[in-house]
This record gives C-alpha cells, structure tokens and sequence, in this order.
C-alpha cells in the first residue's frame, strides 16, 4: 500500500504545516498562558488546552517527516511508532473536542447570560478540558494494542507503522475508527453548528449588540465549522468507509493531511475568539515593523557615512599637504 502513496506529497504538507503551525501557536501559547495566570475565563482556558494539543502535535510531527523520507518505511523502535500514532490520533480528536467545548461556552454566554455568570467558573472549563484529553486518549489506546498484542509478525520483519493490519487488528480498529466517526466527527460537529447557528440568531435578534461582536460570532463560526468540514470530516469520513468495506481506502491517508492542516487553521479561531490573541499579535507585528524600521534607518545613515568618507578625505589629505 505504501509504494501507491506519494511520500512526496505526505513530506510537503508535513513541512509546510511545521513551518506555519509552530509559530503561530507558540505565540498562541504564550498569549493563553499569560492571560490564565493573571485572570483566567473559561474560554482562555479551553483555548490554551487546544494550543498545547497543537503544540504536542506539532512536536511528533518531525517523525512523521522522517516516516515519508523513509518512503513510509519505519526505522526506529516500534515503541517510539505506537507513541507517534498514539500521540498523532489523540490530539487530532482533543482538538475536535475543545472547539466544542469552546462552541458551547459561547452558546451559554449568549443563551443564558444570567446564569452562565453564576456558573462561569475557570475550574469547570479546566475539567472540561482534562475530559477532552481523556476521551480521546481512551480509544486511541486501541493503537498500542494492535501493535503489540495483535501484531503476529516478528518485530525484525516490520517496516511500516501503523498502515499494515492482519484480520485480528482489523476486527478490533474497524468498529473502534466507526467510533471515531460517529462520536468523536459527527456528534461534535451537529453540537457546533447547533451552537453557532443559535448564537447568531440571537445576536441579530438583538439590535443593541455591537455589530464588532455580530461580526465576532460570525468569524468564530465560520472558523470553527470550516476546520470541522476541511480538516475533520474527510478523514473521519474513510472510517465509515472503511468499515463498510471492512478495509482503508487508499484516499485516507491523504485526507489524514487535511487534518494535519489543522494546526495552522486553529489560530484563525483563536483570533476571532480571544482579544488576548489578538492583541499579542497587533503588539509583535507593531514591535517587529518598528524593528525593521530601526535597522532600516541604521543602514541608511551607514551607507550615508560610507558615501560622504572618501569626499572628505582626499580633500583633508590635500590642504596637510
């Protein structure tokens, strides 16, 4: 199966998504951080939790660079595979889940204004996002199984990780990933569009509203949803397929990408959702242009006091003599 997927293909967006993710939740990292120390919301809070899947995410990725240099041929301690896998899956669905943990924060702030202030405790949005992790760490747990229990090959004759499955592995991942469909894709994302799709209907419902904060709602929809339907329902879309077939379609690994991607999409959701990200971000593009316009304004008056020098000079030289 591997010989009729481009590595090439897998080895591009693994980069382009490190390039482009990395930074961006970094900054992301340290603008959540700073706001949860110093006066944490719920939302802050479910925020950096979907930061920092990003970030572990991100930080596995190199082996997944490694896995497509490798023509998807696995080299290292199958150990160091099961955790990869382990790791790529579970932060995948993580996010999913904070985006609609973060979804129904928002609903609640809009539906119930009243009573969502005397509930708006950090301490319930730090449970609901140790239970994100929890829930979909709890089935990806399926990974180490089928590669250490049901695996009936020698270890020396393993070159793939996690792609190749005999009928005992099939007969534990293929209702395990139906599950993945259905409560980890499609349950989040029915929760989501009912959020969002209500919170506008409020908010415009309401003419005293700031149109800044319609806007608000409808760029954090917009976000949220197009991450669901590009990034997480494609993929989660070769699980129903798969197991209506009883086998992976070779097009899932490349929707796989998708979900890769999402690590770059996640920070448009944070600039729509957080004015802390926001902010951060207008202060290092203001700090970074104003660095540029000092190094700018250096090397002009060098490169001034570099042309004016050999004028003076000569000139100088010629009244000592």
């Amino acid at each position: 199966m591997s010989a009729a997927i481009d590595s090439n293909v897998l080895l591009t967006v693994y980069i382009l998504t490190f390039i482009i993710g990395l930074p961006a939740n970094i900054l992301a990292c340290y603008a959540f951080s700073r706001k949860v120390h110093d006066s944490p919301t719920p939302t802050d809070i479910l925020l950096l939790n979907l930061t920092l899947s990003d970030l572990l995410f991100l930080l596995f990725l190199p082996l997944k660079m490694y896995e497509a240099i490798q023509d998807l041929h696995w080299y290292l301690p199958r150990a160091l595979c099961s955790l990869t896998s382990f790791v790529f899956y579970t932060t995948i669905y993580t996010s999913a889940l904070l985006l609609t943990a973060v979804s129904v924060d928002r609903y609640l702030g809009v539906a119930y204004p009243i009573h969502y202030r005397q509930l708006r405790k950090p301490v319930y949005a730090a449970a609901g996002g140790a239970f994100a992790w929890l829930f979909s760490a709890a089935p990806c747990v399926t990974i180490f199984v089928s590669e250490h229990v049901l695996e009936n090959r020698p270890a020396a004759n393993i070159t793939t990780c996690y792609r190749e499955f005999n009928d005992a592995q099939r007969a534990v991942l293929v209702p395990v990933r139906l599950y993945f469909f259905v409560v980890l894709c499609v349950v989040p994302l029915v929760i989501c569009v009912f959020c969002y799709v209500n919170c506008i209907r409020i908010l415009y419902s309401q003419p005293r509203i700031a149109p800044q904060r319609k806007r608000k709602a409808i760029g954090m929809a917009f976000g949220t949803l197009l991450v669901f339907l590009v990034c997480f329902l494609p993929y989660n879309s070769a699980h129903l397929v798969g197991f209506l077939s009883d086998s992976s379609p070779l097009w899932r690994y490349y929707t796989l990408l998708l979900s890769t991607f999402n690590t770059c999409l996640d920070p448009i959701i944070f600039y729509f959702s957080s004015s802390v990200y926001r902010n951060t971000t207008k202060d290092l593009f203001i700090v970074k242009m104003f660095t540029m316009l000092r190094c700018k304004e250096r090397t002009l008056d060098g490169d001034q006091g570099s042309r004016t020098l050999p004028v003076i000079a000569p000139s100088s030289m010629r009244n000592t003599g």
